[in-house]
């Protein structure tokens, strides 16, 4: 008799999972739930001016290998493709600066080399690091940057690096959880500019490697649901959209799902059961059957955003030529957080609508969410003038504009966040697993591997 796998959640974790499950083990029988209308989680395309465009995520790590090696497994890395070779920037005191080289989240190399971003008074700050000591255990990055580099490397280089990851602030994100290498170096009392330089050197140098940073689809990064799902239905899966699972409950090899209306109820069960929500709606599933986990689960905050896509008329020109787009810290007295030029940024893009310019804008930090309280009009005007003002020109009128909210689309990982995450899958009962964007990192390929890893442990438990 074939194992009995239910898997909670259709974004890419949960689909990722049900790969894994069907590949290690061709013979587990493996049922899909998904709450929503459509697979993907953040991954998603949606049409502006007649064209499909990432309205989520966007891009993968290609030297990472989660997401590059799924995408080849799924017979797809021919479409694989990687953005043009031009540079971003940074938004500070109204202008535009280049996007500081050979640096970790921020933290520079050389700090003479994010002069003019940075006063001589803050460059000459960051070249005299204060260690006072080891810091006797995990902190918020953007304070200890502060303590050690001054707050202006904080607030210009780490908040703008970050948002664009967390959409939350440095702050009161982790320091062990978001960059390592430097939670590292304040745990053991040493320079944070020789963790960056340690950091840049492979990157740079005739020994540099020569990998493109990052990657996607031809035709989005969006498109990658659809094709899993196409993959993971011809391996047998079942794949149930617009099916809340309301209640789980049993006990470690005897699980029962329960969807559908009060009324109306459909139990299923199952050997096995692997929850691949975000935090909140995990939390509500395992109270009863899993309380120890469900507790430090459901204190896992979440920042919403949006993302504005625009659509201008005419081929790739001034004021978007040359570059792929630009970080805001919140310093800056704008509401948009970063914005992308597309049609720059991706040729496949520019050679499917050479028509036309498309634009992202993205709005909403954590503790923001004021800024979204707005019509979706408003919120396109809004960006809108955002973005004509970061680049000092009036705009055309977009043929087309596209508003996408991600309401707690990505979670924060406070202080403390991987002893918390540690607490999660150490209440979790035998047979029972969860993955997600809450555990190991909110990036694709980290919820790629985050959805593997718990299948690998759902079969060998």
């Amino acid at each position: 008799m074939s194992l009995r796998v239910g898997v909670v959640g259709g974004g890419i974790s949960g689909l990722a999972a049900a790969w894994e499950l069907v590949q290690a083990d061709p013979g587990t029988s493996v049922t899909v739930f998904e709450g929503s209308p459509q697979l993907g989680g953040r991954l998603r395309r949606a049409p502006v001016a007649g064209a499909l465009v990432d309205v989520g995520a966007e891009s993968v790590l290609f030297r990472r290998p989660e997401a590059v090696q799924l995408i080849k497994e799924l017979g797809l890395g021919d479409r694989l493709t990687h953005p043009a070779p031009v540079g971003a920037s940074i938004v500070s005191g109204g202008a535009r600066w280049p996007m500081p080289k050979g640096t970790l989240m921020g933290i520079p190399a050389d700090p003479d080399s994010v002069s003019g971003l940075l006063s001589p008074a803050e460059v000459e700050r960051a070249r005299h690091e204060v260690i006072t000591g080891p810091t006797g255990g995990d902190v918020a990055i953007g304070r200890l940057v502060e303590e050690r580099l001054g707050p202006a490397v904080t607030d210009k280089l780490v908040e703008p690096l970050l948002a664009g990851v967390y959409a939350g602030h440095s702050r009161a994100i982790s320091a062990e959880s978001a960059v390592p290498s430097l939670y590292a170096a304040g745990l053991a009392g040493t320079s944070l500019l020789e963790a960056a330089r340690e950091a840049v050197a492979p990157s740079q140098g005739a020994t540099a490697d020569p990998r493109p940073v990052f990657a996607t689809l031809q035709g989005g990064l969006g498109s990658l649901p659809g094709l899993l799902a196409e993959a993971l239905v011809a391996k047998g899966v079942e794949i149930h959209l617009g099916t809340m699972v309301r209640r789980l409950s049993g006990g470690p090899g005897a699980w029962t799902l329960t969807t559908g209306p009060t009324i109306d109820e459909v139990s299923w069960t199952f050997d096995r059961v692997l929850v691949a929500t975000p935090g909140a709606p995990a939390a509500r599933l395992l109270r009863t059957v899993a309380p120890d986990a469900a507790a430090p689960l459901s204190r896992i905050d979440y920042a919403s955003m949006a993302i504005v896509t625009f659509a201008f008329p005419g081929p790739v020109d001034e004021p978007f030529a040359g570059s792929s787009g630009f970080l805001v810290p919140p310093t800056e007295p704008l509401s948009i957080k970063a914005s992308t030029f597309s049609s720059v940024k991706w040729p496949w893009l520019a050679e499917t609508r050479p028509d036309l310019t498309f634009v992202r804008a993205s709005l909403g930090r954590h503790g923001e969410e004021a800024t979204l309280q707005r019509p979706d009009a408003e919120l396109a005007r809004l960006a809108l003038a955002d973005l004509g003002h970061v680049l000092g020109v009036a705009l055309p009128a977009p043929v087309d504009v596209h508003v996408q909210r991600w309401g707690g689309g990505l979670p924060q990982y406070g202080v403390g966040h991987r002893g918390l995450v540690g607490e999660v899958r150490a209440g979790l009962p035998p047979t029972l697993e969860a993955s997600g964007a809450a555990y190991d990192g909110v990036g694709i390929p980290a919820c790629i591997g985050s959805g593997r890893a718990a299948a690998r442990r759902l079969l060998t438990g």
